[in-house]
């Protein structure tokens, strides 16, 4: 066996595994995108070459996608809010607890999604505990409600997809030199200025990479606008997941699918380009 030809021995088992289970599949959508709209799944399909059906399905369900990156861009805000801080402490300020509060972190993928989501519509059920104390406070209207709203279904993308970004931000942060930071204090500089100068450039590689993880999952999701929000929530996910199992429309759900990946393919160029990170990807 030549050396030269060792490794792409080496990278066929993986390619034949994304032949199989990506490109195939990739073109087969691709060509269900196109099919006549007027055909159904119990007299078939007929290939038109239809392109007129990612106009039709963009013009018709515009409103869903805006609300799919809004309510991911929120939730991805959020997120950094939430996890920077966490993933900082983990990484520098922890100690001997580093192991177990990655756990922690990571604990929650061991249950499944759907469990976890419903665990949330209990919590922010209109008879929940946190709906009575925040009623109590006056933080809430008597007629209020958390549940069914945009607020929790933003609620859930965040907890749900949180641990895709602390991770990636936890690896940039652990490899902090602390050496550096100790320079900065000497150079008389404060905690703001040390963050803005030093540590948030040495972890924007992290942040960029965990933004990315937290926001592609979250701008297809619908399980979580499926039971916490109502129909005026429903995210663009939601739609594809109608069109495929409910309505039985697969040159819709296939076009809507393709519109959704380009859409979140130009957003992933168009933000890397703008953070100077493209060697993330």
């Amino acid at each position: 066996m030549s050396r030269k030809a060792l490794p792409y021995l080496l990278l066929l088992p993986g390619g034949l595994w994304l032949l199989l289970f990506f490109v195939v599949p990739l073109v087969q959508l691709a060509a269900a995108s196109l099919y006549d709209p007027a055909g159904s799944l119990a007299t078939g399909y007929a290939m038109t070459w239809a392109f007129g059906n990612y106009g039709d399905v963009l013009a018709a369900y515009w409103p869903q996608f805006g609300r799919s990156f809004l309510y991911a861009g929120i939730a991805t805000v959020l997120a950094i809010a939430l996890g920077y801080p966490l993933a900082y402490a983990i990484a520098q300020r922890a100690g001997r607890w580093r192991n177990l509060l990655l756990v922690c972190v990571i604990a929650p993928m061991f249950t499944s999604f759907l469990v976890r989501t419903l665990a949330w519509k209990t919590i922010l059920s209109d008879n929940g505990a946190l709906v009575g104390v925040l009623r109590d406070l006056h933080l809430l209207g008597a007629d209020g409600r958390l549940l069914a709203t945009p607020f929790a279904v933003v609620l859930g993308l965040t907890y749900n997809f949180l641990p895709f970004l602390v991770l990636p931000l936890y690896a940039s942060l652990e490899r902090l030199d602390g050496r550096l930071l100790e320079a900065a204090k000497d150079l008389y500089a404060g905690p703001v200025r040390t963050f803005r100068t030093v540590v948030l450039p040495l972890s924007l590689p992290g942040l960029v990479a965990g933004t990315l993880l937290f926001f592609i999952p979250a701008s297809g999701d619908y399980i979580n606008a499926e039971l916490l929000g109502t129909p005026n929530e429903y995210m663009i996910g939601n739609v594809i997941d109608s069109a495929f199992l409910v309505r039985l429309d697969y040159p819709q759900g296939a076009a809507l699918s393709f519109l959704l990946m380009a859409a979140i393919l130009a957003i992933v160029f168009v933000y890397l380009r703008r953070s100077g990170t493209e060697e993330v990807i």
